[in-house]
């Protein structure tokens, strides 16, 4: 896996991807990287508002890694969460199907994207594996349909209407 260069160049590994892929979930090596992503884009975010920081890290089905920080506003209407910067930035490169996002932020608990950016993720799928780091890289993870049980996406678009 190579993980010199923090940005969004990053990339796993071709046989760790075929290997993530036929499992359906993340190796043990592959989280701790997915952590060390997350914490590189959390010291990269803009939160001077509410020193709150975040950093996300999204690895699409392609193997490249996607790195956002929450970029505040003093304009708070216009902040973003660092999982829709890491979302809008690897959709802004064509890529759309995603394997796993993973959160980390500066306090030692288990933070959870919030409703918005869960309902962002939703419109690339259901099945996203979530990662919510705490400051020692452990972890709770989820399918993303689990922390946005019956949510509205793009195939409730295509229901027949009156």
């Amino acid at each position: 896996m190579t993980s010199h260069n923090m940005s969004a160049n990053s990339r796993i590994d071709e046989g760790v991807l075929e290997k993530i892929k036929s499992a359906g979930h993340l190796d043990s090596d592959t989280e701790k990287q997915l952590f060390a992503w997350a914490t590189a884009a959390k010291d990269r975010s803009y939160a001077p508002y509410s020193k709150f920081r975040v950093g996300a890290a999204l690895i699409s089905s392609t193997g490249n890694v996607w790195l956002g920080g929450n970029i505040e506003s003093a304009s708070y209407g216009a902040t973003r969460c660092a999982e829709q910067t890491a979302v809008q930035k690897a959709v802004s490169e064509g890529e759309k199907q995603f394997i796993a996002v993973g959160v980390a932020t500066d306090t030692d608990g288990y933070i959870s994207p919030c409703g918005i950016c869960r309902q962002f993720m939703v419109e690339f799928g259901k099945k996203l594996w979530v990662y919510n780091f705490k400051l020692d890289g452990s972890f709770r993870k989820y399918r993303l349909e689990e922390l946005l049980p019956d949510s509205f996406g793009p195939d409730d678009l295509d229901r027949p209407r009156e």
